[in-house]
């Protein structure tokens, strides 16, 4: 059965990672937030306006930012450190490795501007590799939430649950917000979302809303499509990947993300050594992305669900 999800109107995952945030500071005094200048842009201004006095804006020096924040933690404190993921992730690798991932340290590390679909910033500003990036390091908790209201809950589990280090990646654009405030959430536990043995869709952050729209048009044809949401990348869900590829034998990934060494690379190593089965992976194919609208860029790199679409039918064809 395909279930049908509703958009209760669209809201950026940011918003819902800025509210996480906010929640996550009144029930515990402990929490600090840094800043690398562009506070309200990755949604933290609504902490800052709140707590300015447990705020710390440190400029554009995000490598400082993960020292200071691994000094924090050190303290006794809770920080929370977010800028663009390209920069989060990729420009202070090295310093998250050694400072937060080494000491294992309970460090929050938001990646705004995730996928291609941030739109006119183009290239420089697209995080496409922070997933594969933060997924190697030890010790570190990956996060994709699918919209607005799972990454307020996911964020609020990050800070309340855990105990290392914890990347959270989320875009910047207003996207579907479908998921229910009281949904069952567990970090590490993935979400079935519609049922089906004749092909499993697995896909993580925004391209879980353009799975479902693939598979209510698979339903038409006669394709009863699984759709799995893994917001949690690591430690990612074995057993859901194992079972929806033995009760359906042909799996595809979808991600806003480099193919190469991304989620579906994760999901795979899942599958090669326990049910190896027909894959097939969707995202950006080793490129860049580019200035333009969001809606453009999505059609033109294959990532929309009509695009989507074409090549799972191609795939189905294909693996017969």
């Amino acid at each position: 059965m395909v279930e049908k999800y509703i958009s209760k109107g669209n809201r950026s995952t940011k918003a819902g990672f800025g509210e996480g945030i906010l929640d996550a500071g009144k029930q515990n005094n402990k929490l600090v937030v840094l800043g690398a200048d562009i506070t309200t842009s990755v949604g933290l201004n609504l902490f800052a306006n709140a707590y300015h006095e447990r705020f710390f804006s440190l400029g554009i020096a995000e490598q400082n930012c993960v020292g200071v924040a691994a000094g924090l933690a050190l303290s006794g404190k809770i920080p929370v450190f977010s800028t663009y993921g390209v920069f989060a992730a990729l420009r202070t690798a090295d310093h998250i490795r050694v400072s937060i991932c080494y000491n294992n340290l309970h460090v929050i590390i938001g990646g705004a501007h995730a996928g291609i679909s941030v739109g006119p910033d183009g290239a420089t500003h697209q995080a496409l590799e922070d997933i594969a990036v933060m997924r190697v390091m030890p010790y570190m908790t990956v996060l994709s939430p699918c919209d607005a209201t799972q990454a307020k809950l996911l964020t609020l589990l990050a800070v309340e649950k855990l105990a290392g280090p914890v990347y959270i990646r989320f875009g910047r654009e207003p996207v579907p917000d479908f998921t229910s405030v009281d949904q069952k959430i567990e970090i590490g536990k993935g979400q079935e979302m519609t049922s089906g043995n004749d092909i499993a869709l697995i896909a993580t952050g925004h391209m879980v809303w353009e799975a479902l729209q693939v598979a209510y048009q698979l339903h038409e044809n006669g394709i009863n499509a699984r759709v799995i949401n893994l917001h949690t990348i690591k430690p990612i869900d074995k057993d859901m990947v194992i079972k929806a590829a033995k009760e359906t034998k042909r799996v595809v990934t979808i991600e806003e993300h480099q193919v190469n060494a991304g989620f579906g690379s994760a999901v795979a190593e899942v599958i090669v050594q326990n049910y190896p089965v027909k894959m097939k992976m969707i995202g950006m194919n080793d490129c860049f992305g580019e200035s333009g609208k969001p809606e453009e860029l999505m059609k033109k790199y294959k990532l929309s669900a009509d695009e989507i679409y074409k090549t799972v039918s191609q795939f189905i064809h294909d693996s017969n």
